[in-house]
């Protein structure tokens, strides 16, 4: 039981993030989102829950991956897992609940940063949670682009 509450418990922290996230942007996503020039690969409106509940599963899964595990290097990992749920929250907070494009594009920066440096630091002792971690950084690799995007467009 202590094993799958070590993956079901950062599933369902990941999961009130991304809906605590989607009530605070709701809407600015309704009211002032539509109303930017974005560029012609933004995603339509109805892939983002998707794609978004696909990568929360695979964090969830790769920090229950080291929570599960007796290395010394828990914490660390853990508390760099932390960082990057607070950043990825936080984005949607600057961006969209103060409609600032700017430090939503230096959160998501950060953000790319961080989730790099997780995938990179957890490779050589947790290879599965950092790969879990690839689908996530393509996409926020590409939600930088479109914040950048944004930011220079409007």
């Amino acid at each position: 039981m202590k094993k799958i509450s070590g993956f079901l418990i950062p599933i369902i922290i990941c999961f009130l993030i991304g809906v605590s996230a989607s009530f605070i942007q709701s809407d600015s996503i309704e009211h002032w989102y539509p109303f930017l020039n974005k560029p012609t690969l933004t995603p339509p409106n109805i892939v983002f829950p998707i794609a978004w509940s696909i990568l929360y599963l695979c964090m969830g899964i790769s920090i229950g991956f080291i929570i599960n595990s007796d290395s010394t290097r828990k914490k660390y990992f853990i508390g760099l897992f932390a960082l990057q749920l607070f950043l990825n929250f936080m984005w949607s907070i600057l961006f969209f609940y103060f409609k600032n494009p700017f430090w939503g594009l230096i959160d998501i920066l950060a953000l790319d940063i961080i989730i790099i440096n997780y995938s990179i630091r957890t490779y050589k002792e947790f290879r599965v949670s950092s790969l879990l971690f690839i689908p996530y950084i393509a996409w926020v690799t590409f939600a930088s682009y479109l914040n950048l995007y944004i930011l220079y467009n409007n």
